[in-house]
Protein backbone atom coordinates (compact mmCIF):
# COMPACT_ATOMS: atom_id res chain seq x y z
CA UNK A 1 0.00 0.00 0.00
CA UNK A 2 0.89 3.56 -0.71
CA UNK A 3 2.48 5.60 1.64
CA UNK A 4 1.98 9.55 2.15
CA UNK A 5 5.82 9.46 3.66
CA UNK A 6 6.89 10.75 7.72
CA UNK A 7 9.80 11.67 9.76
CA UNK A 8 11.00 10.74 12.75
CA UNK A 9 11.13 13.55 15.47
CA UNK A 10 14.89 13.81 15.29
CA UNK A 11 14.65 13.97 11.91
CA UNK A 12 11.29 16.59 11.54
CA UNK A 13 13.24 19.41 13.91
CA UNK A 14 16.28 19.15 12.24
CA UNK A 15 13.79 20.12 8.72
CA UNK A 16 12.81 22.87 7.64
CA UNK A 17 9.17 21.86 7.92
CA UNK A 18 10.01 22.42 12.57
CA UNK A 19 11.05 26.18 11.18
CA UNK A 20 7.20 27.65 9.31
CA UNK A 21 3.77 27.68 11.09
CA UNK A 22 2.52 23.46 11.39
CA UNK A 23 0.28 21.25 12.54
CA UNK A 24 1.57 17.36 13.36
CA UNK A 25 0.35 13.99 13.45
CA UNK A 26 2.55 11.97 15.78
CA UNK A 27 1.65 7.97 16.45
CA UNK A 28 4.16 5.03 15.26
CA UNK A 29 3.62 3.60 12.38
CA UNK A 30 2.53 6.74 10.57
CA UNK A 31 3.66 6.67 7.24
CA UNK A 32 0.04 5.20 6.33
CA UNK A 33 -1.35 8.05 7.37
CA UNK A 34 -3.19 9.98 5.12
CA UNK A 35 -4.12 13.00 7.42
CA UNK A 36 -1.34 15.57 5.93
CA UNK A 37 -3.04 14.95 2.63
CA UNK A 38 -6.61 15.69 3.93
CA UNK A 39 -5.30 18.71 6.02
CA UNK A 40 -2.84 20.63 3.88
CA UNK A 41 -5.68 20.30 1.08
CA UNK A 42 -7.82 22.22 3.66
CA UNK A 43 -5.42 24.67 4.75
CA UNK A 44 -4.22 25.53 1.11
CA UNK A 45 -8.27 26.03 0.61
CA UNK A 46 -8.46 28.66 3.34
CA UNK A 47 -4.69 30.14 2.69
CA UNK A 48 -4.16 29.39 5.76
CA UNK A 49 0.28 30.01 6.36
CA UNK A 50 0.92 26.84 8.02
CA UNK A 51 2.10 23.07 7.11
CA UNK A 52 0.83 19.28 8.00
CA UNK A 53 3.11 16.68 8.60
CA UNK A 54 3.58 13.11 9.76
CA UNK A 55 5.89 12.28 12.36
CA UNK A 56 7.10 8.81 13.40
CA UNK A 57 7.12 8.96 17.77
CA UNK A 58 9.19 6.70 19.11
CA UNK A 59 9.44 6.46 23.13
CA UNK A 60 12.33 7.91 23.64
CA UNK A 61 11.63 11.27 21.71
CA UNK A 62 8.38 11.41 23.76
CA UNK A 63 10.35 14.13 26.25
CA UNK A 64 11.38 16.32 23.38
CA UNK A 65 7.74 16.14 21.72
CA UNK A 66 6.35 16.98 24.72
CA UNK A 67 9.13 20.33 25.37
CA UNK A 68 8.24 20.94 21.59
CA UNK A 69 4.38 21.44 22.29
CA UNK A 70 5.50 24.65 23.99
CA UNK A 71 7.39 26.08 20.54
CA UNK A 72 6.03 29.16 18.51
CA UNK A 73 5.42 27.65 15.07
CA UNK A 74 3.48 24.31 16.49
CA UNK A 75 -0.30 24.98 16.36
CA UNK A 76 -1.53 22.01 17.46
CA UNK A 77 -1.23 18.09 16.40
CA UNK A 78 -3.68 14.65 16.00
CA UNK A 79 -2.30 11.91 18.09
CA UNK A 80 -2.93 8.23 17.05
CA UNK A 81 -1.93 4.39 17.82
CA UNK A 82 0.14 4.02 20.45
CA UNK A 83 -0.02 7.54 22.26
CA UNK A 84 -3.65 7.95 22.25
CA UNK A 85 -3.75 7.52 26.16
CA UNK A 86 0.16 7.59 26.58
CA UNK A 87 -0.22 11.45 26.42
CA UNK A 88 -2.90 12.46 27.96
CA UNK A 89 -1.05 14.04 31.31
CA UNK A 90 0.65 16.72 28.95
CA UNK A 91 -2.29 18.99 28.60
CA UNK A 92 -3.43 21.93 30.97
CA UNK A 93 -7.39 20.77 29.71
CA UNK A 94 -9.40 18.25 28.95
CA UNK A 95 -12.91 17.89 27.23
CA UNK A 96 -15.34 15.87 28.68
CA UNK A 97 -15.06 13.46 25.92
CA UNK A 98 -11.28 13.20 26.46
CA UNK A 99 -12.12 12.24 30.47
CA UNK A 100 -14.74 10.27 30.22
CA UNK A 101 -12.77 7.68 27.51
CA UNK A 102 -9.43 8.52 29.07
CA UNK A 103 -8.09 8.56 25.40
CA UNK A 104 -7.61 11.80 23.05
CA UNK A 105 -6.57 12.11 19.49
CA UNK A 106 -6.00 16.17 18.90
CA UNK A 107 -3.92 19.02 20.68
CA UNK A 108 -4.40 22.79 20.26
CA UNK A 109 -3.28 26.08 21.68
CA UNK A 110 -5.54 28.56 23.85
CA UNK A 111 -5.12 32.14 25.34
CA UNK A 112 -2.15 32.84 22.92
CA UNK A 113 -0.70 29.45 23.15
CA UNK A 114 -0.19 29.64 27.36
CA UNK A 115 -3.59 26.76 27.52
CA UNK A 116 -2.74 23.40 26.16
CA UNK A 117 -6.07 21.49 25.33
CA UNK A 118 -6.83 17.93 24.70
CA UNK A 119 -9.86 16.75 23.03
CA UNK A 120 -11.17 13.54 21.23
CA UNK A 121 -12.51 13.78 17.95
CA UNK A 122 -12.79 10.49 16.90
CA UNK A 123 -15.95 10.12 19.06
CA UNK A 124 -18.24 12.54 16.27
CA UNK A 125 -15.54 10.97 13.67
CA UNK A 126 -16.91 7.44 14.11
CA UNK A 127 -20.86 8.35 14.41
CA UNK A 128 -21.19 10.02 11.31
CA UNK A 129 -21.06 7.83 8.72
CA UNK A 130 -23.99 5.82 11.13
CA UNK A 131 -26.35 8.45 10.79
CA UNK A 132 -26.98 7.34 7.22
CA UNK A 133 -28.59 3.71 8.71
CA UNK A 134 -31.16 5.42 11.36
CA UNK A 135 -33.40 3.56 9.51
CA UNK A 136 -32.13 -0.20 9.88
CA UNK A 137 -30.03 0.03 13.46
CA UNK A 138 -31.99 -0.54 16.15
CA UNK A 139 -28.60 0.06 18.50
CA UNK A 140 -29.17 -2.91 20.24
CA UNK A 141 -25.98 -5.15 20.38
CA UNK A 142 -22.88 -4.38 19.24
CA UNK A 143 -19.66 -6.56 19.03
CA UNK A 144 -16.22 -4.32 18.98
CA UNK A 145 -13.21 -6.17 18.58
CA UNK A 146 -10.32 -4.20 20.45
CA UNK A 147 -10.25 -2.38 23.79
CA UNK A 148 -7.83 0.40 23.20
CA UNK A 149 -7.99 3.64 23.14
CA UNK A 150 -9.91 3.41 19.83
CA UNK A 151 -12.26 0.92 20.97
CA UNK A 152 -13.11 3.53 24.24
CA UNK A 153 -14.22 6.15 21.44
CA UNK A 154 -16.35 3.64 19.87
CA UNK A 155 -17.92 3.14 23.15
CA UNK A 156 -18.56 6.50 24.04
CA UNK A 157 -20.06 7.06 20.67
CA UNK A 158 -22.50 4.30 20.87
CA UNK A 159 -23.28 4.95 24.19
CA UNK A 160 -24.53 8.40 22.74
CA UNK A 161 -26.46 6.90 20.70
CA UNK A 162 -28.08 4.82 22.92
CA UNK A 163 -26.72 1.13 22.30
CA UNK A 164 -28.14 -1.13 24.61
CA UNK A 165 -25.27 -3.75 24.62
CA UNK A 166 -21.77 -4.46 23.83
CA UNK A 167 -19.75 -7.31 23.44
CA UNK A 168 -16.11 -6.33 23.86
CA UNK A 169 -13.41 -9.10 22.28
CA UNK A 170 -10.03 -8.84 23.22
CA UNK A 171 -7.12 -11.07 23.30
CA UNK A 172 -6.80 -10.25 27.07
CA UNK A 173 -10.05 -9.85 28.12
CA UNK A 174 -8.86 -10.32 32.19
CA UNK A 175 -6.99 -6.68 31.72
CA UNK A 176 -9.75 -5.00 29.57
CA UNK A 177 -11.61 -2.17 31.46
CA UNK A 178 -14.87 -1.59 29.62
CA UNK A 179 -15.52 2.14 29.59
CA UNK A 180 -19.43 2.56 30.92
CA UNK A 181 -21.23 0.92 33.65
CA UNK A 182 -24.79 2.40 32.10
CA UNK A 183 -24.84 -0.01 29.88
CA UNK A 184 -24.82 -4.13 29.86
CA UNK A 185 -20.93 -5.19 28.59
CA UNK A 186 -19.43 -8.19 28.70
CA UNK A 187 -15.59 -8.79 27.66
CA UNK A 188 -14.78 -11.94 25.83
CA UNK A 189 -11.91 -13.91 24.10
CA UNK A 190 -11.48 -14.73 20.17
CA UNK A 191 -13.08 -18.14 20.41
CA UNK A 192 -15.98 -16.81 22.24
CA UNK A 193 -17.55 -14.07 20.19
CA UNK A 194 -19.30 -16.05 18.14
CA UNK A 195 -22.00 -17.48 20.63
CA UNK A 196 -22.95 -13.47 20.41
CA UNK A 197 -23.06 -12.89 16.68
CA UNK A 198 -26.73 -14.07 16.12
CA UNK A 199 -28.40 -10.90 17.97
CA UNK A 200 -25.50 -8.43 16.83
CA UNK A 201 -26.49 -5.10 14.17
CA UNK A 202 -23.02 -3.47 14.27
CA UNK A 203 -19.75 -5.49 14.38
CA UNK A 204 -16.36 -2.46 14.73
CA UNK A 205 -12.96 -3.25 13.86
CA UNK A 206 -10.88 -1.12 16.47
CA UNK A 207 -7.58 -3.15 16.44
CA UNK A 208 -4.45 -2.72 13.81
CA UNK A 209 -5.59 -5.81 11.77
CA UNK A 210 -5.67 -5.20 8.69
CA UNK A 211 -3.28 -2.21 8.40
CA UNK A 212 0.48 -1.78 7.82
CA UNK A 213 2.19 -4.94 8.13
CA UNK A 214 -0.75 -6.72 9.46
CA UNK A 215 -3.00 -6.11 6.02
CA UNK A 216 -3.37 -9.51 5.33
CA UNK A 217 -4.97 -10.34 9.10
CA UNK A 218 -8.73 -9.60 10.03
CA UNK A 219 -10.20 -10.07 13.60
CA UNK A 220 -12.29 -12.81 12.27
CA UNK A 221 -11.31 -16.10 11.08
CA UNK A 222 -12.40 -17.44 7.49
CA UNK A 223 -14.65 -20.16 9.39
CA UNK A 224 -16.81 -17.45 11.04
CA UNK A 225 -17.55 -15.20 7.93
CA UNK A 226 -21.09 -16.75 7.60
CA UNK A 227 -21.42 -14.90 11.19
CA UNK A 228 -21.07 -11.74 9.32
CA UNK A 229 -24.09 -12.15 7.09
CA UNK A 230 -27.11 -9.46 7.47
CA UNK A 231 -24.53 -7.05 10.04
CA UNK A 232 -23.18 -3.90 9.47
CA UNK A 233 -19.41 -4.46 9.51
CA UNK A 234 -17.29 -0.88 10.74
CA UNK A 235 -13.41 -1.11 10.39
CA UNK A 236 -11.52 2.33 11.45
CA UNK A 237 -8.85 1.17 8.98
CA UNK A 238 -8.66 3.33 6.24
CA UNK A 239 -5.59 2.60 4.42
CA UNK A 240 -6.28 0.49 2.94
CA UNK A 241 -9.59 1.36 2.13
CA UNK A 242 -10.41 -2.17 2.02
CA UNK A 243 -9.47 -3.83 4.70
CA UNK A 244 -9.47 -8.04 4.65
CA UNK A 245 -12.20 -7.67 7.45
CA UNK A 246 -14.32 -5.14 4.93
CA UNK A 247 -13.52 -7.62 2.13
CA UNK A 248 -14.46 -10.75 4.33
CA UNK A 249 -18.24 -9.08 5.51
CA UNK A 250 -18.74 -8.03 1.65
CA UNK A 251 -18.86 -11.72 0.39
CA UNK A 252 -20.79 -13.02 3.22
CA UNK A 253 -23.33 -10.45 2.56
CA UNK A 254 -22.76 -7.67 5.04
CA UNK A 255 -23.05 -4.28 4.51
CA UNK A 256 -19.82 -2.13 5.05
CA UNK A 257 -18.46 1.16 6.01
CA UNK A 258 -14.67 1.94 5.49
CA UNK A 259 -12.78 3.90 8.04
CA UNK A 260 -12.26 7.04 5.13
CA UNK A 261 -15.33 8.79 6.25
CA UNK A 262 -14.31 8.77 10.14
CA UNK A 263 -11.05 9.71 9.00
CA UNK A 264 -12.27 13.14 6.99
CA UNK A 265 -15.14 13.95 10.04
CA UNK A 266 -12.93 13.40 12.90
CA UNK A 267 -10.39 15.42 11.02
CA UNK A 268 -12.99 18.28 10.01
CA UNK A 269 -13.74 18.76 14.03
CA UNK A 270 -9.87 18.82 14.42
CA UNK A 271 -9.59 21.69 11.80
CA UNK A 272 -12.33 23.74 13.46
CA UNK A 273 -10.55 23.22 16.72
CA UNK A 274 -7.45 24.85 15.61
CA UNK A 275 -8.91 26.97 13.00
CA UNK A 276 -12.48 27.71 13.02
CA UNK A 277 -12.97 25.80 9.67
CA UNK A 278 -14.70 23.37 8.27
CA UNK A 279 -13.24 21.03 5.52
CA UNK A 280 -14.15 21.11 2.79
CA UNK A 281 -15.75 17.86 2.72
CA UNK A 282 -16.58 16.63 -0.46
CA UNK A 283 -13.06 18.57 -2.12
CA UNK A 284 -11.11 16.54 0.82
CA UNK A 285 -13.00 12.99 0.10
CA UNK A 286 -12.42 13.47 -3.75
CA UNK A 287 -8.55 13.80 -3.06
CA UNK A 288 -8.77 10.70 -0.57
CA UNK A 289 -10.55 8.66 -3.29
CA UNK A 290 -8.29 9.94 -6.09
CA UNK A 291 -5.53 9.04 -3.90
CA UNK A 292 -6.32 5.00 -3.87
CA UNK A 293 -7.56 4.73 -7.50
CA UNK A 294 -3.88 5.69 -8.44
Amino acid sequence: MKSTGSLSFDEFKASKHSKTPHYLVVGQPIGHSLSPLMHNLSLQHYSIDAEYTAVELYPGSITDFISWINDKNFLGCNITIPWKRELINVPDRLSPEVRAVGAMNTLSKLDDGHIIRGDNTDIVGFKEPLYEYDGILERGRAIIFGTGGASLSVQYALMEMDYEEFILVSRTPQNAKPLGKSIFTRVVDYHQWQSFAEEAELIVNTTPLGMGEKKNFSPVNSADLDLLEGKICYDLIYNPLKTKFLTQAESAGAETISGLDMLIYQGSRSFEIWTGHSFPIEKVKHELLNYFSV
